[in-house]
């Protein structure tokens, strides 16, 4: 049985990314809230259709490893169908082991369509419903790192059979970047992945929400690093958009700017997915803190220029030479 490095646990799906000509976008005054609007009842003309396979959380996760040179192995349920064949080939093309992808017979594998207009997107999605189960291949063997993401509705089970998993197996370090039902789910549901937890991502929205603060007073950064902090994560990361990221290990509180874009984004899937992993794979590399959280947001850069969340994703070597040859003021400091 190979030893890996990173395993990622979460949903597969294939993205069709159609390209929108006419529509536009409405945002409250502080553009926390915005909304995509386009003719009811017509025909609203776009411009292309991209489909890229083998995507998601957890999927983009683990080809970020592969990159990045850990061995890497994917947790994760595919139908019997067209797309799950793509899947297979391109998580195959991407150095990423198929040892623990499952496909069910007579079941779809998950489809969503992204509705991409200007650098962003809307996504349509449906989380087909699969029987989760834990590899029994891994029962044996322990990977360094597991990496913990989104995943459907009827997964809520499973997340027990993780938490058992990682208690019979104390050594495995987790990484657990949330995704919407995740957060749904609140903290008592997950509460011993929480615990178990060695570095946790999120955005500045989503640690409110986790938090069930809604106040304005409550978006202090510090604040909401120490209450997630609380939920047991030995490392927590919290991102806030253009304004760059922040870490908090227990004692000290790192900030990092965003890494500048050599252009504006094309279009700006994936781009928390790069930083979390990244982070993670410089974690699992023996790189303190700091480090990772200033190699985070270089792949973040890159994968918005491209469509979609993996074609950007960099090699160790090419990382490590945006990182040497970043701006001056490109640095983790204490706050």
């Amino acid at each position: 049985m190979t030893a890996y490095d990173f395993v990622a646990v979460g949903d597969i799906t294939t993205d069709a990314f159609i390209k929108l000509k006419e529509a536009s976008v409405h945002c409250d005054v502080n553009r926390g809230t915005c909304q995509i609007c386009m003719d009811f009842a017509a025909k609203v003309p776009y411009e292309s259709v991209t489909v890229v396979p083998a995507v998601g959380n957890s999927p983009n996760a683990a080809v970020a490893a592969a990159r990045l040179g850990l061995n890497s192995a994917l947790v994760t349920n595919l139908g019997d169908d067209y797309h799950g064949e793509e899947a297979r080939t391109a998580l195959n093309h991407n150095q990423v082991s198929l040892d623990f992808v499952t496909s069910h017979p007579g079941q779809k594998t998950n489809y969503h369509y992204v509705l991409w207009y200007d650098d962003d997107r809307t996504i349509l999605v449906k989380h087909e419903e699969y029987p989760y189960s834990w590899p029994s291949q891994l029962i044996t063997s322990e990977p360094s790192w597991i990496y913990l993401s989104s995943m459907g509705p009827s997964s809520l089970p499973f997340h027990n059979t993780i938490a058992d998993y990682l208690d019979a197996h104390p050594e495995v370090q987790l990484a657990f970047q949330p995704g919407t039902f995740q957060i749904n789910a609140g903290i008592n549901q997950l509460e011993r992945i929480y615990e178990r937890t060695g570095v946790f991502f999120c955005n500045v929205e989503e640690a409110q929400k986790i938090l069930g603060q809604t106040k304005a007073g409550d978006q202090d950064i510090k604040t909401l690093l120490k209450k997630i902090a609380e939920l047991g994560p030995k490392i927590v990361v919290i991102t806030a958009g253009p304004e760059g990221a922040y870490a908090y290990d227990g004692k000290e509180t790192w900030f990092i700017p965003r890494y500048p874009d050599p252009k504006a984004p094309y279009e700006r899937t994936g781009a928390g997915d790069a930083f979390a992993s990244t982070f993670t794979v410089a974690l699992a590399l023996g790189e303190p803190v700091e480090r990772a959280l200033a190699w985070g947001p270089i792949n973040s850069m890159s994968v918005v220029q491209k469509i979609g969340a993996q074609a950007g994703l960099l090699t160790r070597p090419q990382l490590e030479d945006l990182l040497t040859n970043a701006p001056a003021d490109y640095q983790p400091r204490k706050i």
